[in-house]
């Protein structure tokens, strides 16, 4: 079980760094649109290589991958949305409410109904991530702070159903192919809602690439691989909390790489976080025994 917590922690640091690169990216000229197109789709391609070498099951449409997919692909571009308006810092504390909304999906749907040492962790983590946020230390947020506020509130709803609907859906697909299956409709959505901007505005010159490869390896590549083997074997309660390591990661790289200010309070927000992931193992059992279906 702690092998399964790690991939989904590990795949949770991954996403945790994504802010802090696009917005070095955007400092380059480049917008949120095609960076997570270009994201979903170079993680689709590379996925599907794989699979085609790798597995030689038969594929079978999959609609409930397809749309766990586009859940995640929406996460993705309207996060990278909100960072154009708020700093990397404060668009994760909004992102992490999926925190919540996880487990109150997974309460509501299936029954799943959180034990008291979730209740726990889950409040250290929103105490933690309060104090991270920067707003008790009286943090000055810029202009055009509510639209960022409430895309990022809107992409940790598509991340709360990405984690829900990940614990359910392609039980019985390998990792590989279910994560080329899952990107396929993450690139579907991102092409969809943005289909004329890509359409009508001209492709970005080859400086793109470097970053489109790092997003695609660490944002569409390594995390569904490790989401996709970990998530259903921890459930999606304890999945979300796990995924909570994004925080402390996204702080520590918008500090470092982008120079945004870090108030003390901030820090001691992570440490909270961290001592919050130190009780999951002890959940761990329980979350994995409440999963119908699952073999621990």
């Amino acid at each position: 079980m702690t092998r399964y917590m790690f991939m989904v922690f590990a795949g949770a640091c991954s996403y945790g760094m994504l802010s802090t690169f696009v917005k070095l990216a955007y400092r380059q000229g480049f917008g949120p649109v095609h960076i997570a197109f270009l994201q979903a789709f170079t993680g689709m391609c590379v996925l599907w290589g794989i699979s085609l070498l790798k597995e030689k099951s038969r594929f079978r449409f999959n609609a409930p991958l397809l749309a766990t997919g586009a859940a995640i692909g929406l996460t993705s571009f309207v996060y990278y949305v909100s960072v154009q308006f708020i700093p990397a810092s404060l668009a994760i504390v909004l992102l992490m409410q999926f925190v919540w909304m996880g487990i109150l999906f997974d309460w509501l749907l299936f029954g799943q109904r959180p034990g008291g040492r979730h209740w726990l962790c889950v409040v250290l983590i929103l105490a933690g991530t309060f104090l991270s946020s920067g707003i008790s230390a009286g943090g000055q947020f810029p202009a055009g702070y509510r639209k960022g506020v409430g895309l990022a509130l809107l992409s940790a709803f598509f991340y709360a159903v990405f984690i829900v609907a990940n614990s359910k859906a392609g039980q019985d697909v390998p990792p590989v192919r279910k994560s080329a299956v899952m990107m396929t409709g993450a690139s579907l959505a991102i092409f969809l809602v943005n289909c004329r901007t890509l359409a009508l505005t001209p492709l970005p010159g080859a400086g793109i690439l470097p970053w489109t490869a790092f997003l695609a390896f660490f944002g569409t590549v390594l995390p569904p691989l490790l989401f996709a083997k970990g998530i259903p074997k921890i459930g999606a309660s304890m999945s979300a909390l796990v995924m909570s390591a994004e925080l402390p990661v996204a702080v520590l790289c918008s500090s470092l790489l982008l120079r945004e200010a870090v108030h003390p309070l901030q820090w001691c927000g992570v440490v909270l976080m961290l001592a919050a992931m130190a009780l999951l193992p002890k959940t761990a059992g329980k979350a994995a025994i409440q999963q119908p279906g699952q073999t621990v």
